[in-house]
């Protein structure tokens, strides 16, 4: 078998890797062809994986990054069933990354944003990469729905309350009018949608045929308008929300905070952790912190091989 076969037969088995990094969602994002995998194996068991996807970039650059809508795409590690002593679980993470690294194509530059879970990426730097730290934040335990509201800031609660009295919330809107629901909302506001409707319908119809997402929205009681709509999904750890639309009428209306809410309810049956999926803007990380949320680093990783497009990557 070659490594995307082996990744298939991996990734339905190791459940915890996160919904980003399987095999099907990397087929919807990416197309089937566009994504591979390095695979890292002992005693002839798959215990190491790095999906990525490449590109090229000004047509003449090869790159490995972030598609679109993926949140985190990197090394994912399977331990072994007895715990570790702290130092012999450092010198299996270092074997398992370096024979990971060693398997990914030359490229011109590389991007990889990793999973939060990931706190050790020292292997990567003592091969020539570089990192940032960014943030998501997550509710780290759905169990108690009481206490997960309690800990909304008031704003978030009034919102919510605001929002209850004049909206109706709704499952699983068409994909093609969730998309020029999205397209028409950026339009009011100047901006163009930046992914083809071929693309969402993919997406959309894999999390659908996999059980693992599907769409919520608001309608305005009296006009009967869609004020928004989210996008969200779900594996075995926690819930997303991936893409949403709002009606620029309704910005003030508290109608994303009482979405996400019912995102967050509907998400407790499925795991129980949500991931916010994290901002470097100041204004959604306020945001995403009035939802009583522990922020969490993760890495951006990189490296830049090209001379010529250092400068471009780093303007």
């Amino acid at each position: 078998m070659n490594n995307k076969e082996k990744y298939h037969n991996f990734c339905k088995t190791e459940k915890a890797i996160p919904i980003f990094s399987q095999d099907w969602f990397l087929d919807a994002i990416c197309g089937k062809d566009n994504w591979d995998v390095a695979i890292f194996e002992k005693g002839g068991k798959v215990v190491g994986s790095l999906p990525y996807y490449k590109k090229r970039k000004y047509s003449i650059f090869s790159i490995i990054t972030m598609p679109k809508h993926i949140q985190n795409m990197g090394v994912y590690i399977k331990y072994p069933p007895q715990k570790q002593k702290y130092e012999k679980k450092l010198v299996y993470e270092k074997e398992i990354m370096h024979g990971l690294i060693e398997q990914l194509p030359k490229v011109d530059y590389y991007n990889q944003a990793f999973h939060y879970s990931v706190t050790n990426w020292l292997p990567f730097y003592l091969k020539g990469y570089d990192a940032t730290t960014k943030y998501t934040y997550v509710i780290e335990d759905l169990s108690n729905l009481d206490k997960v509201y309690s800990n909304f800031s008031n704003a978030k609660r009034k919102d919510i309350q605001k929002a209850s009295r004049v909206m109706e919330v709704k499952f699983d809107l068409d994909a093609k009018i969730f998309y020029e629901h999205h397209k028409e909302s950026l339009a009011t506001k100047g901006d163009t949608i930046s992914y083809s409707f071929e693309h969402f319908k993919r997406l959309y119809s894999s999390i659908y045929e996999h059980n693992h997402g599907r769409t919520i929205y608001a309608i305005d009681k009296e006009s009967q308008n869609i004020a928004a709509a989210f996008l969200y999904i779900w594996d075995s750890i926690s819930g997303y929300h991936l893409i949403n639309t709002i009606d620029s009428n309704y910005r003030n209306s508290g109608v994303g905070t009482l979405l996400l809410w019912e995102i967050i309810k509907d998400s407790s049956k499925k795991c129980n952790r949500f991931d916010f999926e994290g901002s470097m803007v100041e204004s959604i990380e306020k945001s995403y912190r009035q939802f009583g949320t522990r922020q969490k680093p993760y890495f951006d990783i990189r490296k830049v091989d090209s001379k010529i497009l250092k400068p471009l990557v780093l303007m």
